[in-house]
């Protein structure tokens, strides 16, 4: 863990160390358990689930993970997989039973990080209750994947070419200066508004000793399922599925084979991909209520 970046979110943090080496998680508040699983980017961090952190503290005890190799978690130079960013979830998991006792628990991805959750979801299907999904990734175009389980979208030799004899960091860094963080965000909310606070938090956080190893993972494929249509079919806990129509991830085809499904509902919304900072989209009051409807039997959505 490094003493170079600042804590991404308020309250207590947890060391948790296991299976996917040492851990960083934020834990505030009091009540059932919620889980909040942040994407992957070059920048991430527990930092891009604060709104909803700071809300859900209110009337549950939440736990954010900072996943391996970004924000205060280990960034060791080591392999960065689907299997290593599901063992932190569930390692996660292990502290949020200890502190909250063994019912099902919430938790709502963003982006990628919906990938490691839905897997994980699977794999302890009595641990983990209703799954709300935003931005999701794996639904771009019309493409299945259903590789062999396990499998990941790497592209054969395309690390070794991205870390090169000693440009990988430079590649890095010219990929997280903070103009170009800035441009990637706006990307993101498809406007130029974003928030600042994620962006001052986004440009120190790439300045960490190893910043760059899982960010160079991600953009090989390495870290992204080629079985995840599997993994989904396989969800038997409810699914809200919430999605914006702005910026560049807005490519939602996939999603036509899954709406359909009983335990599935699918949220568009007239926002970016991280519809939880735009206060207008709406996203925040349907939160709400999907918080308030945990005790309800069956799928369990917003009210509309």
């Amino acid at each position: 863990m490094s003493s170079t970046v600042p804590p991404a979110l308020p309250g207590e943090r947890l060391a948790l160390d296991g299976p996917a080496g040492p851990l960083t998680v934020y834990v505030r508040g009091q009540g059932p358990a919620l889980l909040l699983v942040h994407s992957v980017n070059a920048a991430a961090s527990a930092a891009e689930v604060r709104p909803l952190f700071e809300r859900a503290a209110a009337t549950h005890t939440v736990f954010a993970p900072d996943l391996p190799g970004f924000g205060l978690s280990d960034r060791s130079d080591r392999p960065y997989t689907p299997r290593l960013m599901t063992d932190a979830l569930h390692q996660t998991l292990r502290a949020v039973r200890a502190r909250c006792g063994v019912a099902p628990v919430d938790a709502l991805a963003v982006s990628l990080g919906c990938e490691f959750l839905a897997r994980a979801a699977v794999e302890q299907p009595a641990g983990i209750g209703r799954l709300a999904l935003v931005s999701p990734t794996g639904f771009m175009g019309s493409r299945a994947w259903r590789g062999a389980p396990g499998s990941t979208r790497t592209v054969p030799g395309l690390l070794p070419l991205l870390r090169g004899p000693g440009w990988g960091g430079a590649l890095f860094r010219g990929l997280t200066k903070p103009g170009v963080i800035r441009y990637f965000l706006r990307r993101t909310w498809g406007a130029r508004e974003i928030d600042e606070a994620l962006w001052a938090y986004d440009v120190q956080v790439v300045r960490a000793p190893g910043a760059e190893f899982a960010p160079l993972h991600f953009l090989s494929g390495g870290l992204f399922s080629a079985d995840i249509h599997d993994v989904y079919d396989a969800l038997a806990q409810p699914v809200w599925v919430a999605h914006g129509d702005r910026g560049d991830f807005t490519d939602y085809r996939g999603l036509a084979a899954f709406a359909h499904k009983p335990n599935w509902q699918v949220s568009p919304l007239h926002a970016g991909a991280l519809p939880h900072f735009e206060p207008a989209s709406g996203y925040l009051e349907a939160f709400d209520r999907w918080l308030a409807d945990g005790a309800s039997a069956g799928v369990s959505a917003p009210r509309r």
